[in-house]
């Protein structure tokens, strides 16, 4: 795994996001639609939210910009299932190097992969920072 340097401005964001919610971030980056993420550590997710989605919703008014916060987990397949969330998933089941993931209906595999397949590649890109997989496919 390639070492990951951030830049002043992320550096400002992991900040911010620290002091206001005192969860600890694992990662901060931009997916390829310019969408701010923030990794918090296992187990942080309450934390980084706040009660009735506060810290969220200080931060959305501050960044004035759209982000996510996902919970990291060494398990890649609940890691998965906490990058998609609030999508409901099937199976998600690891077959050689790729994982596959089964959409529960073809509205969810729709929002799954994304026009272009966009959205499943930018959550490949994502996986594939933590974990040495070979890709994801949605079946």
């Amino acid at each position: 795994m390639a070492r990951i340097k951030y830049s002043v401005e992320l550096m400002k964001f992991i900040s911010l996001f620290e002091s206001l919610t005192k969860a600890n971030i694992k990662d901060c980056f931009f997916d390829d639609n310019g969408q701010l993420f923030f990794i918090v550590e296992q187990g942080d997710i309450g934390k980084a939210v706040g009660k009735k989605g506060l810290n969220v919703k200080k931060l959305k008014n501050m960044l004035k910009r759209k982000f996510r916060v996902v919970e990291y987990n060494d398990d890649v397949v609940q890691f998965i299932k906490n990058l998609v969330y609030p999508l409901r998933l099937g199976a998600v089941e690891m077959n050689d190097d790729v994982i596959e993931i089964k959409g529960l209906d073809t509205k969810t595999k729709g929002l799954l992969i994304g026009r272009n397949a966009i959205n499943i590649r930018n959550y490949e890109n994502i996986v594939k920072r933590y974990f040495n997989v070979g890709g994801l496919k949605v079946i």
